[in-house]
């Protein structure tokens, strides 16, 4: 395709999750409640870890960093899935669809990165709980959340470069409800086994990598758990790891189902389905994941409600 032709495209056009106008304005309102209800219970928990100085702990600082990061990942992707469904022309500039792609890539990095890092908190506060408040010091906490971050837009940048490098030609049709590799990878006129080799390895780096980390921190969180004469302890542990791993279960089987099958496998229906699983239900979930089963959390947030009437101060002691 001649570079005159490749440079006229202008915007692509989002299938999105259907093409039945019927659905359409339901898809909204139910998006639209998952939106708002991620927000703001994401928003909940990062408000308990800053006012409650029982929270001012490296979990809960790895926690809150989490929600903002799930904050940010469903406001890349929703805002414009919302003002799709209602659209009669669900298009988005070849601009727009670079920097949704890129930030989707920087907020999913790094959220794969935080919650190795929540892996990593509970198996030091676990298996070394003598040494945990020096080896999880504010400035171990720090490097963790700043590593994420550039890890993940790094990966992100490669992606961007690698894909919107190409020559597009024929449809401008992307068959998903956002921008992401595979469907764009499916409008461009040219070789894209580099691309897809390079999707490949460093989805393979960011989420097998981070799940793997994952898993060993797991093994040997277990293994503690299950030597501690403690009931009430071991009670405590599994309490806590169970609700990290549920996001874990969550947000990685997603995520792998959609980034690690052979080109022959794929079904834009299903990776639209994927995509909705851990673009938008994970980060759904995530609040009432660690709220319901976090008591920590929920006294901090009942504590601070009842106090909303009598103007608290900035710190709040809810311990």
């Amino acid at each position: 395709m001649e570079e005159g032709n490749r440079t006229s495209l202008t915007y692509f056009i989002l299938v999105g999750l259907t093409e039945n106008p019927g659905f359409q304005p339901f898809l909204f309102a139910v998006f639209l409640c998952f939106y708002v209800v991620t927000v703001s219970g994401n928003t909940c928990i990062i408000l308990a870890y800053r006012l409650c100085s029982a929270l001012q702990t490296p979990m809960y600082f790895c926690l809150a960093n989490f929600s903002f990061i799930e904050i940010c990942y469903v406001s890349t992707i929703v805002p414009k899935t919302l003002a799709n469904f209602l659209a009669e022309h669900k298009t988005i500039s070849f601009r727009g669809c670079a920097l949704q792609m890129y930030f989707g890539f920087l907020f999913g990095g790094a959220e794969c990165y935080m919650l190795a890092a929540l892996g990593y908190d509970r198996y030091n506060a676990i298996c070394f709980p003598l040494l945990y408040n020096t080896i999880m010091s504010r400035k171990a906490c720090l490097q963790l959340v700043l590593g994420s971050y550039l890890i993940a837009a790094g990966n992100a940048l490669v992606h961007n470069v690698l894909t919107f490098a190409l020559p597009f030609c024929g449809s401008n049709r992307i068959n998903h409800f956002c921008c992401d590799v595979p469907p764009i990878l499916e409008l461009a006129c040219a070789d894209t086994r580099i691309n897809e080799a390079v999707l490949f390895g460093l989805a393979g780096c960011v989420i097998i990598g981070s799940f793997v980390f994952i898993m060993f921190s797991y093994i040997k969180i277990i293994s503690a758990v299950l030597s501690m004469r403690s009931t009430s302890g071991r009670k405590k542990a599994f309490s806590t790891c169970t609700s990290h791993f549920m996001v874990v279960a969550i947000f990685y089987g997603s995520a792998i189902f959609m980034y690690f099958r052979p080109k022959s496998a794929y079904s834009m229906y299903q990776d639209r389905l994927a995509s909705v699983m851990y673009t938008v239900i994970a980060p759904l979930l995530n609040p009432f994941i660690y709220t319901l089963r976090n008591n920590d959390i929920k006294v901090a947030l009942i504590k601070l409600i009842g106090k909303k009437s009598q103007r608290p101060k900035i710190i709040i002691h809810c311990g």
